[in-house]
């Protein structure tokens, strides 16, 4: 039940979901006879599309999340790490091509950090993971495996963790398969990561943040397009508002556990 009604929540409070929601209900209302009520309703709609979709809002929601951790700048300064999880996002399982054009741009950015860091430290396991919601899909986790491969990785250095559809039970799949105080590396996005850690820890674990596409934070503020609605900005205000959700109702995924 949950597993449904968290994608539905979040798809709902959406602001473009939301402001659509009450264009409709304007045309409702003034159909109704209502015209000062439904005006008002219209008014809020294309108001609140604006200001989501204006970078100085969009930043101002999205910027703290991606300050909370800074980036990883060099993997050894950080001891005895022997792992490095790279959390899953979104892929075309069915696109008749490789897997690194099958990802899509969170994967990618997500998976090439992994790899930096996996990289300098040549003793560490690769932990990817991801299911798809859809049982006759393939896992996202089974296509960073088959990216990382094509990209070089010994597949013996790969561990697969392919039954997780949410960030909790992500947790829960990497703390079974790691030892008791292993050192890993966590990536995933920037916005993200604040919920992610809260996560693993709640799972017990203790993971060293290894954050990688940021939006936010080399805007230049005197261009005009800065100051223009876009939807890149709509994706930011979005994502900001996922996260946010998501942290008020982390505690409901660790339930009984």
């Amino acid at each position: 039940m949950l597993d449904v009604l968290k994608p539905l929540v979040g798809a709902l409070a959406a602001p473009l979901a939301l402001a659509t929601l009450l264009v409709l209900f304007a045309a409702l209302v003034w159909s109704l006879g209502r015209r000062g009520l439904g005006r008002l309703l219209l008014v809020l709609g294309l108001l609140l599309v604006f200001l989501a979709s204006w970078a100085p809002v969009a930043n101002r929601l999205l910027a703290p999340l991606e300050a909370t951790y800074p980036p990883i700048l060099d993997p050894r300064d950080h001891g005895d790490v022997t792992a490095v999880v790279v959390l899953g996002a979104g892929w075309d399982p069915e696109q008749g091509a490789p897997a690194s054009v099958r990802l899509n741009t969170s994967w990618s950015v997500r998976l090439m950090e992994g790899l930096r860091l996996l990289e300098a430290l040549p003793e560490a396991r690769l932990l990817v993971s991801g299911a798809s919601r859809d049982a006759a899909r393939l896992p996202v986790a089974r296509g960073y495996a088959q990216a990382a491969q094509a990209l070089g990785v010994d597949p013996a250095r790969i561990a697969v963790l392919d039954t997780p559809v949410d960030t909790a039970q992500e947790a829960y799949a990497v703390r079974a398969v790691l030892a008791d105080g292993e050192c890993f590396f966590l990536v995933t996005s920037a916005s993200h990561m604040p919920r992610a850690v809260r996560h693993f820890e709640r799972a017990g674990l203790e993971p060293i943040p290894a954050p990688t596409g940021f939006k936010t934070g080399s805007e230049r503020v005197r261009t005009l397009g800065y100051w223009l609605p876009s939807a890149g900005n709509l994706r930011k205000t979005e994502r900001a508002v996922h996260e946010k959700l998501g942290l008020l109702a982390l505690e409901l995924d660790h339930r009984g556990r």
